[in-house]
């Protein structure tokens, strides 16, 4: 049978987030771009010990997708910390780039490989 997971430290999702259930942002998608700001503001509050692992994991941009896979936590729990977390001003995001709606040229790609096939 299964061995007992007593080591792990079991936190419930609904500690992390105060109880929330609803970010206080709507804008945050699985492929927004996340950074730890270095230095922290001054002003910023002493983030919670989670925050703080959400800090570390943001020091290189990353996905909010990919950082609550790292943490293994639910995308929402994640999200609802990422707001306090930008309203604090200890991380920025980035939406992802918007992707263009025409189609390529084809004659443009036609000549590019043309072109490839030349060299």
């Amino acid at each position: 049978m299964g061995g007992d997971d007593s080591a792990g430290r079991l936190v419930r999702p609904f500690t992390l987030t105060g109880g929330r259930t609803r970010p206080s942002r709507a804008d945050f998608t699985l492929i927004t771009t996340l950074m730890a700001v270095d230095p922290p503001p001054v002003r910023a509050p002493r983030p919670q010990p989670e925050q703080l692992r959400i800090l570390r994991r943001c020091a290189r941009p990353i996905a909010v997708a990919e950082l609550a896979a790292h943490l293994d936590l639910p995308v929402s729990v994640v999200v609802i910390m990422l707001c306090d977390l930008l309203e604090a001003g200890l991380i920025t995001a980035h939406p992802p780039h918007p992707v263009s709606a025409r189609t390529p040229d084809l004659d443009l790609l036609q000549k590019v490989r043309d072109g490839l096939g030349r060299l």
